[in-house]
């Protein structure tokens, strides 16, 4: 009797068992799964960069004197021509006069020398007077002819110094700080200039990139030479310090001619319009250069995990088991990673709930959804 009630039980708790081992099997999980493909893609790349104007110039003195006008204000746009500074020209013009009355005495040194020669010539004719003194009379005229002419010269190197004392700007453009003020001594031999002028119509953006991304740069474009394949390179953008983007474009136009031995980097300019005066010299951004990416891999970016400062996927095996690989990330567009390493076309991976997956777990792969779609750019 006591057997028979130990084998019911027996059968009873195995029953048990196995239904509720068939309730705690849970079924695999229904994920999206997103399917490897090749296509153009283009990537942004931002480089630090120093922006100048088309020209910057120092304004110095060219001859010493008192500063005795500043005509500016700091800041001040100024047109080419125009007059900045007035240093005591008093000095300047009493050496004009000076060299003016050395002009008119040279002037009748060679009159009168012409005179003599004149007056002799008929008496070495008439063999009244030896050759000597007639040629002595014409090496006279000579010299008076040279004096008249440092003469001259003399009275044009008053008018330039004179000039000198109206220093005016070289070009239009936007004045610096003014370094000297009303009554200073001012030299050309000063160690600080009056001040600086800056043409900012059209700005020069300076920036540095690596020699692995100069390779790069000139194989996206077409041309047999670097100039062709800058000639045929897209606008770039500019972002300004406060991240937003400046609203013209500008384009590459200038390469270094080397690599920096310390750095390893080519310095390239950029060049962009301003004739709204947005851009001063001396402000900082960064160039925002596209590289177009032919035959790319595309994984989004919501499909990976990063692990470690790697970055994985959970590819889609047989018997639709999942296998966590690593990747390699060449760069973003939009949403998605461009990838280079760790994936082929056609391959499929999970695009969602991927936080919980464990290696060679078993799913059950569905189509992306059309917002899902939507979201990774997809047409």
């Amino acid at each position: 009797m006591k057997a028979a009630i130990f084998v019911m039980v027996l059968f009873l708790f195995g029953c048990s068992s196995d239904q509720n081992a068939q309730m705690g099997a849970a079924p695999p999980p229904s994920l999206p799964v997103w399917e490897i493909k090749q296509g153009s893609e283009v990537t942004y790349q931002e480089y630090p960069a120093s922006i100048d104007g088309i020209v910057n110039i120092e304004i110095r003195p060219q001859v010493e004197g008192i500063l005795d006008q500043v005509l500016v204000d700091e800041g001040a746009f100024v047109q080419k021509g125009q007059a900045l500074f007035k240093i005591n020209d008093r000095p300047y013009r009493e050496q004009l006069n000076a060299s003016r009355a050395s002009l008119n005495a040279a002037e009748g040194a060679v009159e009168n020398a012409q005179l003599e020669v004149e007056k002799l010539k008929p008496l070495v004719e008439n063999h009244v007077v030896s050759d000597f003194q007639i040629k002595s009379a014409r090496a006279a005229y000579r010299v008076a002819l040279g004096n008249l002419e440092q003469a001259k010269a003399n009275v044009a190197a008053a008018k330039i110094n004179l000039g000198y004392t109206v220093i005016t700007a070289p070009v239009s453009g936007y004045i610096g700080r003014l370094q000297k003020k009303q009554g200073s001594l001012l030299s050309p031999s000063d160690m600080q200039p009056l001040t600086q002028l800056s043409d900012v119509h059209e700005m020069h953006a300076y920036f540095s990139i690596g020699e692995s991304d100069f390779v790069t740069f000139k194989a996206q474009y077409p041309g047999a030479t670097l100039k062709q394949k800058l000639n045929n390179m897209p606008p770039v953008s500019l972002i300004l310090s406060d991240q937003s983007t400046y609203p013209f474009e500008g384009k590459v136009d200038m390469v270094d001619g080397q690599f920096d031995k310390n750095t390893g980097a080519i310095t390239l300019r950029a060049s962009f319009p301003n004739k709204e005066g947005l851009l001063r010299a001396g402000n900082t951004g960064r160039v925002k250069l596209a590289l177009q990416h032919s035959n790319a891999l595309i994984v989004p970016q919501s499909a990976t995990i990063e692990i470690q400062d790697k970055i994985f996927v959970y590819a889609l095996g047989d018997s639709n088991k999942v296998n966590k690989k690593p990747i390699s990330v060449i760069g973003k567009s939009g949403p998605n990673y461009i990838i280079s390493e760790g994936l082929k076309s056609g391959d499929k991976i999970v695009y969602k709930g991927i936080e919980h997956l464990q290696e060679d777990q078993v799913i059950k792969p569905e189509p992306l959804k059309p917002e899902d779609r939507k979201l990774t750019a997809l047409n």
